[in-house]
């Protein structure tokens, strides 16, 4: 774990001087710099003084680098294309288990052209156009800003029928990390 680079970086992010942490926490500065250059550990104590001086949670001094905020900008995200329609599918983000992405769905296309199943727990948001969408016997339509949520594991399909462009969130949430892009 490299939380003396993650408390250097806090305090250089927020212009707090070693001294300052020192004078707030009661540590040394001596003492401050090893935290600093991971050559001491400190104590869980320890680095709750650091944390109020740093005016941050004490957990986030404690998360890997992985566990932290990521950001993916609107002009960086993965597209792939999905099924024999080629639903052009917008990666936003991911975290372990957990996928969203946009799906556009041109006018008359689907998912596939018979309903599907995969691993995994979907929510999906219709945030343009009109789609219907079928999960065994259940079907409904969907306009902009309805949704619906369904395991996956039991066959389904979504089809655009409205004449625009249809726009979906699609959220899936797996029980293994295994990486698939799954639609």
């Amino acid at each position: 774990m490299d939380i003396g680079s993650t408390i250097r970086a806090i305090r250089k992010r927020k212009n707090i001087t070693i001294a300052q942490i020192c004078e707030e926490s009661g540590l040394s500065q001596g003492f401050m710099s090893q935290v600093e250059t991971n050559k001491t550990s400190p104590s869980i104590s320890t680095l709750e003084s650091i944390a109020q001086a740093l005016k941050v949670p004490l957990a986030y001094l404690l998360l890997k680098k992985e566990d932290r905020m990521n950001i993916v900008r609107k002009n960086e995200r993965r597209i792939t294309t999905s099924g024999a329609d080629k639903l052009k599918v917008e990666h936003m983000s991911s975290r372990k288990n957990v996928r969203m992405m946009l799906v556009e769905l041109p006018p008359g296309a689907s998912t596939g052209d018979a309903p599907h199943a995969h691993e995994g727990e979907e929510i999906h948001v219709v945030i343009k156009g009109k789609i219907y969408a079928e999960q065994g016997e259940d079907a409904a339509e969907f306009e902009e800003g309805d949704s619906f949520s369904w395991n996956a594991c039991t066959p389904h399909l979504v089809r655009n029928i409205g004449e625009d462009t249809a726009i979906v969130l699609i959220s899936i949430y797996t029980e293994t990390d295994s990486g698939l892009d799954l639609l």
